[in-house]
């Protein structure tokens, strides 16, 4: 083997072995009280890959996203959901019709809050097969929420879709299980496996047994709960890591009232979100990469 040929393939696996290791991380804009413009600008300076945002109904509103995303260098991945306040039929169609027209844009991904806990079996499974329809005819990712009051609001559940449908993808936001198991979810690793095995988008937020979201995930009180969800996190990671070169995507998704506890009255937050979700990318990316 000639110098150049070994040091062209020496690049190759260094460059395959950069690439196997990316995470990719994208800010929530729940809460967002700034132009498009300011907000992109600080998410982008922060060291965020991109956005992850419902996707804007008004044209004017799309279009300054897109310009601000454009002119930072942004990713997105849009938001989609099934609408509970209507019977089954009109909202399968309103979200197949979501759906389309989300998918036009081209995002990195969709992300689904998909049917509802009082909808049946089948009609829930309705819902999740338009997805995964529009995914393929597209060739964009679908994944679909592991949230309360969806068809994934719980573990045994959300077990039972995993089984009926193979092609079921998801975004795995741990957090809200914590609060519907009313535990960590020490004892269910193995019961966790599939669900681990088809989650390929994370929600990362820290949640305890009495709710979806801490208060300040450095706090010494929540160290149990922020390694437990960690420990997680990291499993799912390197489950995609170890199947493809593509890298993993992150949102980092601490909100803003109601879920940050605020004080009464003044309602003024007892922590700062967005240092919240910082706090979360760097230490994902430290266990992950050491950076």
């Amino acid at each position: 083997m000639t110098r150049l040929l070994f040091l062209l393939l020496l690049s190759t696996l260094f460059a395959h072995s950069q690439q196997k290791n990316q995470l990719r991380f994208f800010q929530t804009d729940w809460g967002r009280n700034v132009s498009w413009d300011a907000f992109c600008e600080k998410t982008k300076a922060a060291g965020y890959d991109g956005i992850e945002t419902w996707f804007p109904k008004k044209l004017e509103d799309r279009l300054a996203a897109d310009k601000a995303l454009k002119k930072y260098g942004l990713q997105v991945i849009y938001l989609a959901g099934a609408d509970k306040t209507v019977d089954f039929e009109t909202s399968l169609i309103r979200y197949t019709e979501d759906l389309i027209s989300i998918a036009s844009s081209a995002p990195v991904a969709i992300n689904c809050h998909t049917g509802g806990d009082f909808f049946t079996f089948e009609q829930n499974k309705a819902f999740i097969d338009a997805a995964n329809k529009i995914a393929k005819e597209n060739d964009i990712p679908i994944y679909h929420e592991t949230h309360r009051s969806r068809f994934s609001f719980n573990l045994p559940d959300t077990e039972r879709y995993l089984k009926a449908i193979p092609d079921l993808k998801l975004t795995l936001d741990i957090s809200h299980w914590m609060v519907v198991h009313e535990s960590l979810l020490e004892s269910q690793d193995k019961n966790l496996e599939e669900v681990i095995d088809r989650s390929y988008h994370i929600h990362a937020r820290v949640g305890h047994a009495e709710g979806p979201q801490v208060n300040d995930p450095q706090a010494p009180e929540w160290q149990n709960a922020l390694k437990r969800h960690l420990d997680i996190w990291e499993t799912v990671i390197r489950k995609r890591w170890s199947e493809n070169d593509r890298p993993v995507t992150i949102t980092t998704e601490f909100g803003p009232p109601n879920y940050m506890p605020t004080l009464p009255y003044t309602q003024v937050p007892v922590a700062d979100q967005w240092k919240a979700n910082v706090f979360i990318m760097k230490a994902l990316k430290e266990r992950m990469t050491g950076e």
